[in-house]
């Protein structure tokens, strides 16, 4: 085997078990999660990569693993703003306490597989068709004007959701939790309950904050190593995370703009550094071979540190108007 495969495989197994101890552990089927134990778990998944990034540091070097902790902590960072949907999808299904848990814990776990096939191909098609990246990087762009002025708690409306209308005409669906169950028997006919449709539209919902997030962290790195280990981290916390920040969440008022400029950023950055390859389509190869631009990843990672950090703080001292009141437990 080759390093990088027993990195992958240290990976799987640390993973898998981290897992079967935040399941096993840490968490009881059906019980409800205080502030207090998603605190120990968000500290236990964030530790967990910051010690992934220390392996990396010592068995890659330096380079790819800033790279990773500049992915990581960018994915981070759009999976608290994914909680604001989050709330949405569960307070329009009313599912009840005591199954958020498990339906959040198997909607990541279909959203990293999703995640996994959206990069597989992703980094095949960069390899492929190089000036990909470029498009990626206006795409971005776009995505950060789009995100700075509109709120993405009210465009997203479960109601309008497309899976949610495709579920209701493919499959009988009730509008019972089936006490947890998946589907339930009603006179003679099967049905599936409201906890399937929220896991499917919870898992489906992340491919749409992936296209996104994955092209952006190729805009940090190319290395597939670091692209999946630190979308499948960040994923994996996000659980956690919903239930330590669910009560305070609209406490972030701000982190929405500083996720638009982080990745409007990063998509200048993949323009930017493709300058050679424009001068090249106009005609001027010889200029183009003796030009480089490239930003260095530490000034990646200190610009998704300012913005994220700086926003968070931000919000704190400064309340937006006119918005809902934080969850009451």
């Amino acid at each position: 085997m080759t390093p990088q495969q027993w990195t992958y495989l240290i990976f799987g197994i640390v993973l898998l078990l981290a897992i079967i101890l935040d399941l096993g552990l840490l968490s009881k089927k059906g019980s409800s999660i205080s502030i207090k134990k998603a605190l120990y778990q968000t500290l236990f998944w964030v530790v967990l990569a910051f010690g992934f990034f220390a392996f990396i540091w010592f068995e890659y070097g330096q380079k790819p693993a800033v790279e990773y902790l500049s992915a990581y902590l960018m994915e981070w960072s759009l999976s608290i703003d994914n909680i604001f949907v989050f709330i949405l999808i569960f307070n329009f299904f009313s599912v009840k306490e005591k199954f958020v848990g498990r339906v959040l814990l198997i909607g990541i776990l279909m959203a990293i597989v999703f995640r996994i096939i959206f990069i597989t191909v992703g980094v095949e098609l960069v390899e492929r068709i190089h000036w990909l990246i470029y498009v990626f990087g206006a795409f971005l762009i776009y995505t950060g004007y789009h995100l700075f002025f509109v709120e993405q708690e009210e465009e997203f409306d479960p109601r309008e959701n497309k899976v949610y209308k495709l579920l209701q005409r493919i499959l009988p669906v009730t509008h019972d939790d089936g006490n947890g169950k998946y589907t339930i028997i009603q006179n003679g006919k099967k049905y599936y309950t409201t906890i399937f449709v929220v896991v499917v539209i919870l898992a489906t919902t992340d491919i749409v904050f992936a296209v996104d997030s994955i092209p952006a962290v190729f805009g940090i790195s190319k290395d597939r190593l670091v692209i999946y280990t630190s979308n499948i981290f960040a994923v994996l916390g996000l659980r956690s995370l919903y239930f330590m920040l669910r009560g305070a969440v609209s406490k972030f008022d701000y982190l929405q703009q500083g996720i638009a400029i982080v990745l409007a950023f990063i998509g200048l950055k993949m323009i930017a550094e493709g300058i050679p390859f424009y001068m090249k389509l106009m005609g001027y190869a010889e200029e183009a071979a003796g030009f480089n631009f490239h930003i260095p990843t530490w000034l990646s990672l200190l610009v998704i540190v300012i913005c994220i950090g700086g926003s968070i703080l931000y919000s704190l001292y400064h309340k937006k108007q006119n918005l809902p009141p934080d969850r009451k437990e």
